[in-house]
């Protein structure tokens, strides 16, 4: 079995061939891109297997910071007609919003200068091909610089057990808010609180469901969650617009409610505590992105992440990865989100993209509605 152990796996002198497809200049020069043209698809790579791809850097310029989410990455396995990997490439490799800077993850790193070198450690083993390609769909051309980093072996018996990798790109704009936010009660007297629920009080506040929860994964087949980055603009302004009472949910191989995974609240999810106002970055969990000021703590963009490489979650059936948005779903938001999982053979990685114009993001100057 390959060993995905990082340093432990270090010494042991495995048999590979280590290999890499880049934008050189083929010709000697110094024009180590691929240009690719507005509304062009290009395919930067085709790997053959067995294989596995170790790691990913990706730059490119463009006149705004839009082409995040106008630029789509599509990664295709063992011949599979749908790809399992269909993502906005800022998306992909980390950070939602459009938004590039620098930050550290495990998995997944925006590098300088100011976030513009894009990298990704996700193993994604091959048995017989993988092949990568880039979609522009803007009118503005580009040039795209890459390195693909992969091993390959001489049998397939090496990735025996190995899943493919997948992701599931998504977003709600806005989310469907009708819950009512108990904070306001409990945070004066929770027993009365609790007590006048008991004695047939109004019930809109209790979620004993998943309904209109916000969907981060929905999979079938035999596989591995590792978790995802979760992108929230809070343009709605209400008495309390804390977005962090949304309990996360995950549901494996068909169970109902309550789920085996049920959890406390978001910023929970994201394993940071009471509400937090800065940015924080860890190997598995943190906020990437914090936009709130003293006078609104929660307006505007906020990326949070929360990967599980020491602790996958197993499904052999299928998975349903959601989360509250906000208490009961009280909140209506913008919320979009990427998810990384491995299943055991390929398939197409979530619904279709949405076209550009529902992919961008809301414009920071947007005015934003208090109600």
């Amino acid at each position: 079995m390959l060993p995905f152990s990082g340093l432990a796996g270090l010494p042991k002198l495995r048999d590979y061939r280590s290999k890499r497809a880049s934008s050189y200049d083929r010709t000697g020069g110094n024009k180590d891109f691929v240009q690719v043209d507005g509304g062009e698809t290009k395919t930067l790579a085709e790997l053959e297997g067995p294989g596995c791809i170790r790691h990913i850097w990706m730059t490119a310029l463009f006149a705004d910071r839009d082409y995040l989410r106008r630029v789509v990455l599509r990664f295709y396995w063992d011949d599979c007609t749908e790809p399992s990997v269909e993502c906005p490439i800022g998306d992909f490799f980390g950070l939602g919003h459009a938004r590039q800077k620098n930050f550290v993850t495990a998995v997944l790193q925006m590098s300088p200068q100011d976030g513009l070198g894009l990298n990704c450690y996700w193993p994604m083993p091959f048995a017989r091909s993988a092949r990568i390609e880039v979609e522009n769909p803007g009118a503005e051309g580009h040039p795209h610089y890459f390195y693909i980093d992969y091993e390959q072996y001489d049998s397939p018996a090496v990735l025996d057990g190995m899943g493919l990798f997948h992701t599931q790109w998504r977003r709600e704009n806005p989310t469907t808010g009708w819950g009512e936010e108990y904070a306001e009660l409990h945070n004066t007297d929770i027993d009365k609180w609790a007590q006048t629920m008991h004695h047939g009080g109004d019930k809109r506040s209790l979620n004993l469901s998943n309904k209109d929860n916000y969907v981060i994964l929905d999979a079938q087949g035999n596989g591995i969650y590792c978790g995802a980055h979760l992108d929230i603009d809070v343009f709605e302004r209400q008495k309390n617009d804390w977005y962090g009472e949304g309990d996360d949910m995950i549901f494996i191989d068909g169970e109902s409610w309550p789920p085996s995974l049920h959890g406390t609240g978001t910023e929970d999810w994201y394993n940071c505590a009471y509400s937090p106002r800065e940015e924080y970055q860890g190997p598995y969990h943190g906020v990437l992105l914090y936009s709130g000021t003293k006078e609104w703590p929660w307006k505007g963009k906020n990326s949070v992440y929360r990967y599980h490489v020491e602790d996958p979650i197993r499904f052999r059936k299928s998975i349903h990865v959601s989360i509250e948005h906000g208490h009961a779903n009280k909140l209506s938001n913008d919320y979009s989100s990427t998810a990384y999982y491995y299943v055991a053979e390929p398939q197409r990685g979530g619904p279709p993209l949405p076209s550009v114009e529902e992919r961008l993001p809301r414009p920071d100057e947007q005015e934003y509605p208090v109600r």
